[in-house]
């Protein structure tokens, strides 16, 4: 049996409406300026994993943003502030989906990253998925001084299945907000 788990850098905002990158921008903007430094491009990330001859998709992306029906949901959350979650327009969920797709993978930057080809290892992430703990995404409720977003599942996965996801390589110039709030999290939550 053959495995891989691959990781993939995305542009934030790689293919949605023009707000999301936009909006992303800004927010790097006034985060460059209050830590007195050069604005970075943004990246969020997803994996791809093969086991065998199954391949599943994981990321963590808004509800309302796929309606296909058999998409790997393992988890949801609230998006903003706990309470807004009640509304499908203020909710993420995770997916660990077979023979499922990243959206805008032809926008990858510095991607795929190769992980690992252990068998062992790639069932460690696929069954990590569903107990990424759902905090509020946009928040920092561990106390990281980042929020809590898509690169904060996969650091997450990264970290608890043995992976050492705190070498993982950054495209150049580019950050990963919301990273070391994953990294944080496997490490207290254990």
């Amino acid at each position: 049996m053959s495995a891989l788990v691959e990781l993939y850098w995305l542009p934030l905002g790689a293919g949605a409406v023009a707000t999301v990158r936009w909006s992303g921008r800004v927010y790097e903007a006034i985060a460059a300026r209050r830590d007195h430094r050069d604005a970075c491009d943004l990246y969020h990330s997803a994996l791809h994993v093969r086991l065998g001859d199954d391949h599943f998709a994981i990321e963590m992306a808004p509800v309302w943003g796929n309606r296909q029906p058999a998409r790997g949901v393992v988890s949801e959350g609230a998006v903003g502030l706990p309470w807004l979650g009640r509304s499908r327009f203020f909710r993420y969920e995770v997916r660990r989906w077979r023979d499922g797709i990243i959206p805008d993978i032809a926008e990858a930057v510095a991607s795929p990253q190769r992980l690992s080809a252990d068998i062992a290892h790639a069932r460690r992430v696929l069954d990590l998925v569903p107990g990424f703990p759902t905090l509020t995404w946009g928040r920092d409720e561990l106390g990281t001084g980042e929020m809590w977003n898509s690169n904060s599942l996969i650091a997450w996965l990264l970290a608890r299945s043995g992976d050492q996801a705190d070498l993982v390589s950054l495209p150049a110039d580019g950050r990963a907000p919301g990273w070391s709030a994953g990294l944080v999290a496997a490490a207290v939550r254990r």
